[in-house]
């Protein structure tokens, strides 16, 4: 769950944290805005870490060069790569210095243009996740590195647009916020080591304005959930990982931190791979 709150217009406001329904339209609609307005921030605070054409999964620091959950570097040659919720297109980079030929989508306008900014390399695609605009099959790989899946009120709908866009037996492999973590505050010190909330409360965690509009959303589903999602989207889930805080990484970002990462898993990333021929 998000702290880092944006500005709907020049005026300051601190959006009111509650948890309520949030549909699909809305939630869309919060995340284009919350993301246009705060790429410039995320990408002077992250992008150090996150690099030009790096790609790794979470605030741990685990790098696809190392964890190799899309095959083997290479064998990444040649193969159509879709990165779902890409921001700045990092993750695409990597890929393309593979010799894959990625694909970047975001939602959000202003991280497309973080992309443009740091190279013209990699195509690039402003579309939502629900409504990937590629024909059935154009993809042999698809990856999200935090992007779209913790932000959609329907993750179903999600999984079953990168099926469709996916050959058969492409590879979907997305990271989330462990769903472990939604029990607990979401604070990097000591403070956020007790459980404050119901690991099996649903409800969407949304920020909203002084007139009730959203400005963020995130949506908590249970490590179960996840799972009946991705059959229910039309995978195989083939692994789930949940990466250690390495002894290297001493950052904090939002609520991760070398405190809660030693005790509590921080990241849940899902290896799926595309079912049936049609």
């Amino acid at each position: 769950m998000n702290q880092e709150y944006g500005r709907e217009d020049e005026d300051d406001f601190e959006p009111e944290a509650t948890r309520r329904d949030a549909g699909d339209a809305e939630s869309s609609r919060a995340s284009r805005g919350w993301w246009d307005r705060n790429a410039d921030e995320y990408q002077s605070d992250h992008g150090a870490f996150l690099g030009d054409a790096r790609f790794v999964w979470g605030p741990e620091g685990l790098d696809e060069a190392d964890a190799e959950l899309l095959g083997p570097a290479g064998a990444l040659k040649g193969l159509d790569v879709l990165e779902i919720g890409a921001g700045a297109a990092q993750c695409s980079r990597w890929l393309a210095a593979q010799g894959a030929r990625p694909v970047a989508l975001d939602l959000s306008h202003r991280q497309l243009q973080h992309a443009l900014r740091i190279g013209d390399d990699v195509p690039l695609v402003e579309a939502d996740a629900g409504a990937l605009p590629f024909r059935d099959g154009s993809f042999d790989l698809a990856c999200s590195a935090y992007g779209a899946v913790p932000f959609v009120a329907d993750p179903v709908q999600v999984f079953r647009e990168v099926r469709r866009v996916l050959r058969p037996g492409g590879r979907w492999v997305f990271s989330v916020t462990h769903p472990i973590r939604w029990a607990f505050p979401d604070e990097p010190g000591p403070e956020g080591l007790s459980v404050s909330a119901s690991y099996f409360d649903r409800t969407p965690y949304v920020e909203q304005d002084e007139r009730g509009r959203a400005v963020y959303v995130e949506h908590h589903r249970t490590i179960g959930d996840r799972v009946r999602d991705v059959v229910a989207g039309g995978f195989r889930l083939l692994d789930l990982v949940e990466p250690e805080w390495p002894e290297w990484n001493s950052q904090e970002w939002g609520g991760w931190s070398p405190l809660r990462g030693n005790l509590i898993p921080g990241t849940a990333i899902f290896v799926c791979e595309r079912g049936g021929t049609a």
